[in-house]
C-alpha cells in the first residue's frame, strides 16, 4: 500500500448530488438560504419571521472527493417544512441551519462555531468524522449533539452526545458474529486511514466471540478508482484454507462498489461470499451492480434499522413525499437520511416533554439526561440516556442502542435475514477496544 494516509472515515455512504441552496415560500411558511462567505455554511431558515423559532443545526459533508451526505441536511429542511405546516414544535416554528463540513477539520469547527453564534439549541441528525474539532466548541456552549452518524469514538464518549445508533462499532461487531458461523478465512479490506485503523478490532470482536480466527487486514486507498490488487489478495487469502469457503468484507464506504466491481472480475466461480455493512451498500447500489446477477447476491449486511421497505418508515416517506418530492438528494434507504429522521423524532419528543416551557440547549440536555424515554415507532429500541453505564467499561459511555439488524441480498433485493434486532452489547463488552 502506497500513498498518503488520510484521516477520513471508512464508513461513509453512497454519493448523491451536491446540496443546493433552497428558497421556498408558501403562505405563512418561509424558507430562505444564504451562503456565509468563507465559512462554508448554508443558513436555511424555515419558519415565520418574529415567531421566536426553535433553532437547530444539521451538518454533513457535501460536494467533496470522499464522503458526501447531502440527504441528511435536505431531510432536515423537509422535516422543518412538514412540522411547521402542522403547528410547529410545541407550537413554535422550527428553524434549521445547514452547514457543509467539507470532510475538513477547519470547516467542521466553523460549523460548530456557527451553531453557537446562531444560538442553536441542538445539532441534530448530522454527519462528521471530525468530532475532535467540533465537540470542544459544542461542549463549551452546552449544545447537545443528537443523533450523529456514529463514525467517531467521541460521539460515544462526549457527555453532550446523544447517539441514536451504535455506530460502526455495533455494525462490524454484529457482522463478525454472524460471519463466524458460516465463513472460512475472512478478509477485511479497509481504508489506510486513522479511522480505518479501528475497523479490524471491531470486526474481530465479533469473529472471536463466535470462536473464529481474526480477519486478514488489507489496506486500501479510500479514493482509488480501482482495486484489482486488493481484490486479488482478498481472493487468495479467503481461498487459502481448504477447511471452508472464505468471506470478503469490504468497508470502503463510497468506494465499496468500486472494490466490488474489481472483485467480481477475479472472484467469479470462487464460491467466496461477500459481506458488508449498511451504508457501504443499499438497494440502489445493489440494483446498479446487477441485482440478483450482481456481486452482492447472497451477501450478509448489518444495519442499525429495519429494511427500508418496512412499514415503520412510512412516516418518514410521507414527509419526503409531501415536502421533498423529486429532491434526489434524499434517498429513504440511505442510513444517513434514516438517522436524521430518528434524531428529529428525538428532538420532537424532547420539546413535547417540556410542555410549552423554555426550549434552550440547557433544557434540552436536562430532558435527555433526566430519564426521558423516547419511542421511535419501532425503528430503534426505546432510547434513554439516564442510565449509561452498560458500555462504559468498553469505552462507550453514551452508547445506549447496541442493536443491529441482519439483512441479506436475496434475488437482488435487500431483505431481513432475521426477525427483530440483534443485541451486541456483550460482544462489545468482551472486546478489547480501549
Amino acid at each position: 500500500m502506497t500513498g498518503k494516509r488520510r484521516a477520513r472515515s471508512p464508513f461513509p455512504l453512497r454519493f448523491t448530488k451536491p446540496l443546493q441552496s433552497t428558497a421556498l415560500r408558501a403562505g405563512a411558511l418561509l424558507a430562505s438560504a444564504s451562503l456565509t462567505a468563507g465559512c462554508g455554511v448554508v443558513s436555511a431558515v424555515t419558519g415565520g419571521a418574529g415567531d421566536d423559532p426553535i433553532t437547530v443545526m444539521t451538518w454533513a459533508p457535501q460536494d467533496t472527493g470522499a464522503t458526501n451526505k447531502p440527504g441528511m441536511p435536505a431531510l432536515a429542511l423537509a422535516y422543518a417544512r412538514w412540522v411547521n405546516a402542522n403547528g410547529g414544535l410545541g407550537g413554535r416554528k422550527l428553524r434549521v441551519l445547514n452547514c457543509n463540513d467539507h470532510n475538513d477539520r477547519v470547516s467542521a469547527a466553523r460549523c460548530a462555531k456557527r451553531a453557537v453564534e446562531e444560538k442553536a439549541v441542538a445539532v441534530v441528525g448530522s454527519y462528521s468524522q471530525h468530532g475532535d474539532s467540533f465537540f470542544p466548541t459544542l461542549e463549551s456552549a452546552g449544545i447537545p449533539y443528537i443523533g450523529g452518524y456514529g463514525i467517531t469514538k467521541a460521539e460515544f464518549t462526549s457527555p453532550l452526545s446523544y447517539p441514536v445508533n451504535g455506530g460502526q462499532h455495533t455494525l462490524l461487531a454484529g457482522l463478525g458474529r454472524e460471519l463466524a458461523k458460516t465463513c472460512g478465512p475472512v478478509a477485511l479490506v479497509r481504508p489506510d486511514s486513522i479511522a480505518g485503523d479501528e475497523l479490524p478490532h471491531l470486526l474481530n470482536s465479533g469473529l472471536e466471540a463466535g470462536g473464529h480466527a481474526k480477519a486478514g487486514d488489507q489496506l486500501a486507498a479510500e479514493d482509488a478508482t480501482e482495486y484489482a490488487g486488493q481484490a486479488d489478495r482478498a481472493l487468495d487469502y479467503t481461498t487459502s484454507d481448504p477447511s471452508g469457503t472464505g468471506c470478503v468484507v469490504p468497508a470502503l464506504g463510497d468506494r465499496t462498489s468500486t472494490f466490488m466491481d474489481s472483485f467480481r472480475r477475479v472472484g467469479q466461480g470462487s464460491g467466496v461470499r461477500t459481506a458488508t455493512v449498511l451504508g457501504s451498500v443499499d438497494q440502489t447500489v445493489i440494483n446498479a451492480s446487477g441485482g440478483k446477477s450482481g456481486p452482492y447476491e447472497g451477501a450478509y449486511i448489518t444495519g442499525w434499522y429495519p429494511v427500508s421497505s418496512d412499514k415503520r418508515w412510512d412516516g418518514m416517506k410521507k414527509v419526503i413525499s409531501e415536502q421533498a418530492f423529486g429532491d434526489n438528494r434524499i434517498d429513504p434507504s440511505d442510513a444517513g437520511v434514516q438517522t436524521t429522521w430518528i434524531a428529529y423524532t428525538v428532538l420532537k419528543a424532547v420539546v413535547d416533554s417540556l410542555d410549552g416551557g423554555e426550549v434552550t440547549a440547557r433544557t434540552v440536555r436536562r430532558a435527555l439526561d433526566g430519564g426521558l424515554r423516547i419511542e421511535t415507532g419501532g425503528l430503534t429500541p426505546t432510547l434513554s440516556w439516564k442510565f449509561r453505564e452498560t458500555l462504559a467499561s468498553a469505552g462507550f459511555p453514551q452508547l445506549v442502542n447496541a442493536d443491529v439488524t441482519l439483512q441479506v441480498v436475496r434475488d437482488g433485493r435487500l431483505v431481513s435475514a432475521r426477525k427483530g434486532f440483534i443485541d451486541v452489547t456483550k460482544t462489545l463488552q468482551d472486546a478489547d477496544l480501549l
